[in-house]
């Protein structure tokens, strides 16, 4: 669920902006004969949308109020407020706005499964789970735990970011006393996991006391890498998948399907000091014996459960939360496998099935009783095997992915109860990113192996229909009738068609609106609803918006992570016929670190540890100064009149290549072309 921007010395080089489309201006105020003003604002449900989701209330079992007990049960303490504020006062998180939840049931403009997850959701504050453990929940997207030792306490993700852990662990220290933390474990590599440690601890004290900083085998590699190549699109796609700049209410934000809301804080990260490789590995830490049991290439590149033998409690990370997760997240990333999935929660079942008493996760409250545990893991490894089964069934049978998501269901056993819903991931988005995993992009139809771009594609539709004018009066009938997805889709063809019609983008989002209303999924709802909202105000953005492209993350970067991202930077039309060979040679390593940067064939790539002699120039500077001109804190030119950068050769080479990397927009289009 984390993002990066594209960072790689784009503040100090300057180089030419990217050919990517460009970014749509806000819209003037519709006229008359697009529905005037009133066409802006978010509208009512529709009969249709008020049909639907009354009909979700009488097929789901609302009368069951476990899930309400839990995740209140153990509540200690919160703040009367919970509204957390940066080093500047501005506040990067704040629960205040969803304060409708408490005194309203608008089961109309919201999903009533959804509005129920959004309302056990709001739940905050700390909480007492079972012996030593304790959690801090909804001060951030994910739970802060804290695990109390003999001497201290150790601290099991420290949430996204900084001022959300200090605020989270300040309010621990005000009811069970200041401890010092003597360890932090990772359970896995999505920023909202680790990007709060310096709101824990600071490297300082980790190095002074020799503080555990645990992680899984590939945390370091996936926390930095894993959104890095993709990162500006992943951020821009982010924007609509948790609906971060969406107004609270009814009829926008209720909940991100995993947390309230993503916070606008500072992402930290301290490199891991002890790495687990193996699965069934018992460390004790400061008197707590906890076993770890890898569940990699599952909901994360790299991830690991933890089991406290003393207490016989597990925690599950981000494996088993009360909902369908994500085969493959909306906002974009590797294939997740499902498969894996279902069998790393066997696991969890065949170690500690016969003696777990308590569950929790890092997300969502926690489950007591063995056996509503294995109840509950069975549900989870069987909601993850039946998509995977049933979608590699039908891909057999010769369906397409399309025609799979549309054919598949969880069977009612599973489909009944809450912990299988998709408030998060959905059974049609999953069944296709199996698909995907399996058999690709292609359907195998020739007909659409290379098919038309989006815009000559839509062009061409449109006179098909006879017109953009005869689409949307066609359009107006069909919404009329609630056939909103087949709308949506045929405005948004006219839109591409004719980027400034502005009626066909005010019937899309209307459309979209419906949509989102309807939706069980917080990521699908959000969706939708950010995609309205651009459709009839442009592209919004803010001051402030969390991005994992931090002072941390830059710093743990490798120097081939950099050359990589480098390579994906470079405009390939633009280096042809150009080869250009440059050392690099980083002085603050003992011995000094030796790159050499090869352009060529429209390619760019590196060697490491080597020199080239005939090369165009060649560049020695310490990997500090490296992270500091990426940062922007200062700039090439002042770093290497000051000779911490010293160029030898023929500088012009560099400076050659500096200009033909693109810089990446970073609020690129998205429902308009």
């Amino acid at each position: 669920m984390k993002f990066l921007p594209s960072f790689f010395l784009l503040a100090c080089l300057a180089g030419p902006a990217s050919e990517a489309r460009a970014q749509q201006p806000a819209p003037e105020a519709a006229s008359p004969e697009a529905g005037g003003p009133m066409a802006l604002a978010p509208k009512a449900a529709s009969r249709y949308t008020s049909q639907m989701n009354a009909a979700v209330l009488e097929a789901l079992p609302f009368s069951d109020k476990q899930d309400l007990e839990e995740a209140r049960k153990g509540f200690v303490v919160t703040l009367p407020e919970v509204t957390i504020k940066n080093d500047t006062g501005l506040a990067i998180f704040d629960l205040s706005p969803y304060d409708f939840l408490n005194h309203a049931n608008s089961f109309e403009t919201v999903n009533p499964s959804l509005w129920r997850l959004a309302w056990l959701n709001l739940q905050n504050g700390l909480f007492h789970v079972s012996d030593g453990i304790y959690q801090v929940r909804s001060f951030d997207a994910s739970n802060l735990t804290i695990v109390e030792s003999r001497t201290g306490i150790i601290v099991v993700d420290p949430v996204s970011n900084r001022e959300t852990a200090r605020m989270a662990l300040d309010l621990y220290y005000s009811n069970r006393g200041v401890r010092p933390v003597v360890a932090v474990v990772y359970t896995h590599s999505h920023m909202d996991h680790y990007g709060g440690v310096k709101g824990v601890i600071s490297e300082e004290e980790v190095k002074k006391r020799n503080v555990r900083i645990i992680a899984p085998e590939g945390f370091l590699e996936a926390a930095i890498s894993e959104n890095v190549y993709a990162g500006t699109a992943m951020s821009r796609r982010t924007a609509y998948f948790y609906g971060m700049l969406l107004p609270r209410g009814d009829r926008g934000h209720v909940d991100s399907g995993i947390g309230k809301v993503m916070p606008a804080g500072t992402p930290t990260l301290i490199a891991p000091t002890e790495t687990i490789r193996q699965s069934g590995t018992r460390l004790n830490i400061d008197g707590v014996n906890i076993e770890f049991l890898l569940v990699s290439e599952t909901e994360a590149p790299a991830e690991m459960t933890l089991y406290f033998t003393d207490w016989d409690i597990l925690n599950s990370a981000e494996i088993a939360c009360p909902l369908m997760h994500n085969i493959l997240t909306l906002r974009g990333a590797q294939v997740r496998d499902s498969k894996k999935w279902g069998e790393d929660l066997q696991q969890c079942l065949t170690r500690y099935g016969s003696k777990v008493k308590v569950l929790f996760a890092q997300h969502h409250w926690p489950r007591w009783g063995n056996a509503r545990i294995v109840s509950y893991l069975a549900g989870q490894r069987d909601m993850y095997k039946y998509l995977h089964d049933q979608t590699l069934r039908l891909i057999n049978l010769g369906y397409t992915g399309t025609e799979i998501a549309e054919m598949i269901s969880l069977p009612p056993s599973l489909a009944k109860q809450w912990y299988t819903r998709g408030y998060y991931g959905t059974v049609n988005h999953n069944v296709k990113a199996i698909y995907q995993k399996y058999i690709g992009w292609f359907d195998g139809n020739p007909a659409n192996l290379h098919m038309l771009p989006p815009v000559e594609n839509a062009r061409k539709l449109v006179r098909y229909l006879g017109g953009s004018a005869a689409a949307i009066a066609r359009a107006r009938q069909d919404f009329q009738r609630g056939e909103y997805r087949w709308v949506a889709w045929i405005m948004g063809q006219v839109v591409f068609a004719e980027p400034e019609n502005r009626a066909a983008q005010l019937l899309e989002a209307d459309a979209l609106e419906q949509l989102g209303y309807q939706s069980e999924a917080a990521s699908w709802r959000n969706s939708y609803l950010v995609g309205a909202m651009e459709l009839r105000h442009g592209i919004q953005t803010v001051a402030g918006v969390s991005r994992s492209g931090s002072a941390d993350t830059i710093k743990a970067m490798t120097i081939p992570m950099y050359f990589d991202y480098m390579g994906i930077r470079l405009n390939g039309p633009k280096a042809e016929g150009r080869r250009i060979v440059i050392n690099w040679t980083f002085t603050d390593s003992t011995p000094a670190k030796q790159y050499v940067l090869n352009l060529e064939n429209c390619v760019l790539s590196y060697r490491e540890d080597a020199e080239e002699p005939n090369a165009d120039t060649s560049l020695r500077l310490a990997r500090s100064t490296l992270d500091a001109v990426t940062l922007g804190t200062t700039t090439l030119e002042k770093e290497i009149a000051s000779g911490n950068i010293k160029i030898t050769g023929n500088p012009q080479r560099f400076a050659e290549l500096m200009s033909i990397l693109d810089t990446f927009p970073g609020a690129f289009p998205i429902v308009t072309p």
